[in-house]
């Protein structure tokens, strides 16, 4: 038996807080065995985009708890990212190696057509273009394809470079050049962004040590870099005595243990909602940790996905996503003249291109070309 069940707003966390989302749908086929959550934050600014995550979570309320986070967090990264494209995120809950199968790919894929553009998906932790490929088959609605079906192909190649741009904007704010030369740089997670991070660090001169659960990942990192160092854990890499600390695995990275640990003098990584809880970039910013923001940094991949809507070129895409230099930059001046932390400096242009840009929705044309307003 398949069914979807939608729920819309007021959606509410634990402790009661609106999230402020528009729709929130619970999508299961049993035949198949998918269990999906979609969730759409915004569609002030455009189409909801973002990526479909595969984890194994242990139960739908921390499924549910992260679609909300991740997808509202979708809507200021597509703001910051200069795109016409609100917030949204689906995850799928399951062992994407044990459970991932074409009838399951494809039966999540009619679901997001049945949304008929309000959402559209990508890759994320757990999918990959192959399987976008395989969505594509039953959805108009996906970005993050290979090139061979007229896609962008894997969108972690521009994340990581977007990554590498914020911190140079840190470089440059902190100690004056936009370089890495002679800075070191520990990478929490080598995966999917995490390897193309440490081509970019190394290529720019930077000393290099990582971390990561997986002893395949780290294999791949040694055999292109023997010259880099290994640790045993996040744990041990956020006590290692380095200039930048670069989360590039799943959020929460960033607690108050963490903090109170950590020896970098910046954070800037890849990963999604590196705050463990609100407060955390206060704690950074009173230890003189300078926090460049995760959905700006990180926000390459969804500029490479979001130009393949219009038929993909790489160059294009990534002179968008090296404007992520300047945008640091302007959050951290912004941050510095309001006396605020990085993280609330960036929430607020976030804030404010989504209200004046949005705000233009309210401006209807018809058919004719003719303008009205929308509450006329």
């Amino acid at each position: 038996m398949t069914n979807v069940f939608g729920m819309h707003p007021p959606q509410q966390v634990g402790d009661g807080r609106p999230t402020g989302h528009e729709q929130v749908v619970f999508c299961r086929d049993e035949p198949s065995g998918l269990r999906t959550i979609i969730a759409i934050h915004s569609t002030a600014l455009g189409p909801a985009l973002g990526g479909t995550r595969f984890h194994p979570y242990d139960s739908e309320d921390d499924a549910l708890a992260d679609v909300l986070n991740l997808s509202r967090a979708m809507s200021y990264k597509n703001a910051l990212a200069g795109l016409d494209h609100g917030g949204g995120k689906a995850v799928i809950l399951g062992d994407p190696g044990r459970d991932k199968t074409e009838a399951l790919l494809r039966a999540y894929g009619r679901f997001v057509q049945s949304l008929g553009g309000r959402y559209v998906t990508a890759c994320d932790v757990g999918t990959y273009v192959d399987d976008m490929d395989v969505v594509a088959r039953e959805c108009e609605f996906v970005t993050g394809r290979s090139s061979t079906h007229g896609g962008a192909g894997d969108s972690s190649v521009l994340t990581a470079y977007g990554v590498f741009q914020g911190m140079r904007a840190a470089a440059a704010h902190l100690w004056g050049a936009a370089t890495l030369a002679g800075r070191r740089v520990g990478i929490a997670g080598v995966g999917k962004v995490g390897r193309h991070l440490v081509e970019h660090l190394r290529g720019d001169g930077a000393d290099v040590v990582v971390a990561d659960v997986s002893e395949p990942a780290i294999e791949r990192i040694r055999a292109a870099h023997p010259e880099i160092d290994v640790v045993a854990g996040a744990d041990a890499l956020i006590r290692e005595p380095i200039d930048i600390y670069a989360p590039c695995a799943l959020g929460g990275a960033l607690d108050d243990a963490t903090v109170a640990a950590l020896r970098a003098t910046v954070v800037c990584g890849g990963a999604n909602n590196q705050l463990d809880h609100p407060g955390v970039e206060k704690l950074l910013d009173e230890r003189g940790v300078l926090y460049a923001p995760d959905y700006v940094v990180n926000s390459g991949g969804v500029v490479q996905v979001a130009d393949e809507l219009g038929g993909f070129d790489f160059d294009r895409a990534k002179a968008k996503a090296a404007a992520i230099f300047d945008t640091t930059m302007e959050i951290f001046a912004l941050a510095e003249h309001d006396g605020v932390p990085p993280a609330v400096a960036a929430d607020r242009l976030a804030e404010r291109r989504m209200a004046e840009v949005g705000r233009l929705r309210n401006i209807l044309i018809d058919g004719r070309g003719a303008l009205r307003h929308a509450d006329r």
